[in-house]
């Protein structure tokens, strides 16, 4: 992939780049998972009468156990550990909030990893962006990061480089690809 490039033209502000067709084929496929992922866990929400009747949507109440699934949809209150009681309040006004904005956030993921699959040729070739689409980018990369780094176990003690055979190599190498793909368009977007 060609670093992000920013052209003003008279249709506006294009961020280019260009991937070829190995590159367009892994990150559509990283993509796709984590959208199916979501497609998954938003389809598993409880429906709720209420909701039908006031047209507010409701999602899951409880935190995903799939350990990817919780990174991308982190609790919303965390409980302060030297306070007696905060426990259960901390659980049940995550509940709360995540019965109401989960589907929102998911909403928000799916749209931008969409983005992200509409304007990738699948074949590769040239990216061209508006900045909205570049925002979308920024953000769908951000959760295909979150993912991948959370499915092999990426933490703060993870060397940059690991052993060629530790089984997790090539992926951390999909990693930092992705990482240099978001920084260079933040990069570009920055003004």
């Amino acid at each position: 992939m060609r670093t992000w490039s920013r052209k003003n033209s008279l249709g506006g502000v294009k961020i280019r780049s260009e991937m070829d067709a190995r590159e367009a084929s892994v990150l559509r496929s990283l993509v796709s998972s984590v959208l199916s992922l979501l497609e998954d866990r938003a389809a598993a929400a409880p429906q709720d009468d209420l909701a039908e009747l006031t047209g507010l949507r409701t999602g899951n109440s409880d935190a995903p156990t799939d350990a990817t699934l919780a990174r991308l949809l982190p609790n919303f209150y965390r409980a302060e550990a030297d306070r007696e009681g905060t426990a259960a309040q901390g659980a049940n006004m995550n509940a709360a909030l995540r019965s109401l904005h989960e589907p929102e956030i998911i909403d928000a993921k799916l749209a931008a990893g969409s983005v992200i699959l509409q304007t990738v040729p699948p074949e590769g070739g040239k990216v061209s962006l508006t900045p909205e689409q570049a925002d979308a980018w920024l953000a769908g990369l951000n959760d295909v990061r979150l993912a991948l780094g959370t499915t092999i176990g990426i933490d703060a003690d993870t060397p940059d480089e690991l052993e060629p055979d530790d089984p997790r190599a090539p992926h951390l190498d999909v990693y930092h690809w992705l990482t240099w793909m978001q920084d260079s368009l933040v990069q570009v977007l920055v003004p």
